[in-house]
């Protein structure tokens, strides 16, 4: 995965000291955490409560000679959005706001990214004037100009689910560089209308197998033939931030992709196996409301008490079944209302970009794993904090004996069914467990969401 850095912040950084507004030490010591969670030391230093946003924004407006703007309550040209790709605008961390003649004026999180600008003209075909903007506020903007909330129903017509087949594309006498790039898309959107959230591609008789996964079955949906596989494995990879010229190790990186009016997140996986690599994409739906997910005022008031009081809010269902989705939702949720708690998360990517929330990401090729994280993430004294995956029971404990410090943990569990569930929390292993849950979310589908509060789930689970 690319390391993340700000090439503003890493070239002032001493000026910061220069001018009192970080020790020195505390800089060495934002280095190193910043190339440990893969994030850029200004985040660093932000999270960590040493400097506000706002003030890095003032002194490097003062710095920089260029000016700042505050794109709280900014209306964007929307017509603007097409000379910035979403994936462009979210690796980048970059939105147009508007053009006049031949100049496009920009608002950057990191405005000595001179990459990042040549990258714009090229694909703008037009100057760039950069303002400098928080990026916490861009990221905002992206999300509320790029993506939309929507249902695939809606966004869709009926003519194009029924007749859409991503092989059209394929076929496409499309000689230019984007052919590539069209058929990801291609592929994502008939992954959507499907309604499937995992795809793979490995390889095949006569190139490069399309695979969707649903309900536990694997679906083949064509191929892509040999003469074009190098090039299509190639821009997946580039479009996932990966080292396309690397095939013999996994790789772990992200795809931000805009498919029609939806903003899609993928996590891409790499894996060498003795038949070829093998891709796996992971598609993630933007999260919504709290309440749109669970219209039930009874079941929204137990939530509400475990929100407000330590414990284990556990989020349950079978594979598939929309468990980080909800956690998503809960964060959110958690954030609008507590604007003075510090909500953190351990994942290994971030699927979307939550306001209000500390988001980590484990990054192996640092050794930074669950393992490590978990020994230092009480130093950032967090009172609510996510867990994806935890794997060992010496990790589940530790998280868990958190609750007596008067910590909210979020975790998933895995459970097809509720029967199930009741045979798995009957092992030992799970007294504590039991005993700290202050609230527990089912998902059977969709559609079907029960809430559990304390005293009704020991009921069950006993």
């Amino acid at each position: 995965m690319e390391t993340v850095t700000n090439k503003t912040l890493e070239k002032l950084k001493y000026d910061l000291v220069r001018s009192g507004l970080v020790p020195y030490e505390t800089i060495e010591q934002a280095e190193e955490l910043a190339q440990a969670q893969n994030i850029n030391i200004g985040q660093v230093l932000i999270n960590s409560g040493v400097i506000t946003e706002d003030a890095i924004i003032k002194f490097l407006e003062t710095k920089l000679h260029i000016p700042s703007v505050n794109l709280e309550d900014y209306t964007l040209d929307k017509n603007c959005l097409k000379y910035v790709s979403f994936s462009d605008a979210r690796k980048y961390k970059i939105i147009p706001l508007f053009k006049i003649e031949d100049t496009l004026t920009v608002a950057m999180a990191d405005p000595l990214d001179l990459f990042a600008i040549d990258k714009i003209v090229e694909t703008a075909e037009c100057s760039i004037e950069p303002v400098i903007a928080t990026e916490t506020s861009i990221i905002k903007k992206i999300d509320e100009y790029y993506k939309t909330d929507i249902t695939v129903g809606e966004i869709f017509t009926s003519e194009e689910i029924e007749g859409f087949d991503w092989r059209n594309e394929l076929h496409n006498e499309d000689l230019s560089d984007n052919h590539m790039q069209k058929i990801v898309r291609a592929i994502l959107k008939q992954a959507i209308i499907e309604h499937v959230h995992e795809v793979s591609f490995q390889k095949a008789d006569d190139g490069l197998g399309v695979n969707f996964k649903k309900n536990g079955e694997i679906l083949s949906k064509g191929e892509i033939p040999n003469v074009l596989t190098a090039s299509f494995v190639s821009k997946l990879k580039t479009l996932a931030e990966l080292d396309p010229s690397v095939s013999e190790v996994p790789q772990l990186g992200k795809l931000c992709f805009k498919v029609d009016e939806i903003a899609v997140i993928a996590s891409v996986s790499t894996f060498p196996t003795i038949m070829g690599e093998r891709i796996f994409l992971k598609i993630y739906m933007p999260p919504k409301k709290l309440s749109d997910i669970i219209p039930s005022e009874k079941q929204m008031q137990i939530i509400n008490n475990a929100i407000n009081e330590s414990g284990i809010i556990l989020v349950c269902g079978a594979p598939l079944s929309g468990k980080t989705h909800v956690i998503y939702s809960l964060l959110l949720e958690m954030a609008s209302r507590n604007n003075n708690k510090n909500i953190m998360t351990l994942e290994s990517l971030a699927k979307y970009n939550l306001e209000g929330v500390n988001q980590c990401e484990l990054n192996e090729n640092v050794n930074f794993n669950m393992d490590k994280a978990s020994r230092f993430i009480e130093f950032q004294s967090p009172d609510v904090i996510y867990l994806e995956g935890v794997k060992t029971k010496e990790i589940f404990d530790y998280f868990a004996n958190l609750v007596y410090d008067d910590k909210i943990i979020l975790m998933e569990f895995l459970a097809n069914n509720m029967e199930e569930l009741r045979n798995k929390m009957a092992f030992s292993d799970f007294e504590t467990l039991k005993s700290l849950i202050s609230c527990m979310i089912f998902i059977h589908s969709q559609d079907s969401i029960e809430v559990f509060d304390k005293k009704d789930l020991l009921k069950y689970l006993t």
